[in-house]
């Protein structure tokens, strides 16, 4: 069996709209399967530096807790990307709502001119969770925030890259691992 490097990957952004929005924030956790057990080897959070918070939507920078002061020493979008593509080579996407947090990746590996460098399959959190718990009368959405208080999991800083990437490692454990 192959074994891959798990990288599960939460990006906050300025918007929904991949071609119009950018990544301000990154939570990363890196985690690699040992005798049957999955170990977590590595978590980073990085601030990214928006170029166009202009085009922001409101709402979006509300929910995420983006602040110019906060951003003030955020890495550069080449700056991020390169750290990403260093940790995550090889490594297998793990995300809520891949198809977003893949999307916005991309396109920042894109704007930095760095190749991505990930396994080119992805987990999505939200299909695994669909597939083991459609018919579970308990469950009839299947957010983040839902899932999370389904399976009891705490993720009290939510909307925050680093928070929601711990609990969805948590939610990928009860879904896969149980």
């Amino acid at each position: 069996m192959i074994q891959k490097t798990l990288a599960f990957i939460d990006v906050e952004t300025t918007g929904t709209k991949v071609l119009k929005h950018e990544v301000i924030e990154i939570g990363l956790i890196i985690v690699k399967e040992e005798e049957g057990k999955y170990i977590i080897k590595e978590e980073l959070e990085m601030k990214v530096k928006p170029e166009y918070i202009e085009q922001a939507e409101p709402g979006a920078l509300r929910v995420n807790g983006y602040n110019e002061g906060a951003w003030m020493f955020a890495h550069t979008k080449k700056e991020a990307a390169q750290v990403l593509a260093d940790k995550t080579a090889g490594a297998v996407l793990v995300a809520h709502n891949a198809a977003f947090d893949y999307s916005f990746v991309e396109k920042l590996f894109e704007e930095a001119d760095i190749k991505n460098p990930m396994f080119y399959a992805c987990f999505d959190t939200i299909t695994f969770a669909v597939a083991k718990l459609q018919d579970n009368p308990n469950v009839t959405r299947f957010t983040l925030r839902a899932l999370c208080e389904h399976f009891g999991i705490h993720n009290k800083k939510a909307h925050t890259a680093l928070a929601d990437v711990r609990a969805t490692v948590e939610l990928f454990q009860k879904l896969v691992v149980l």
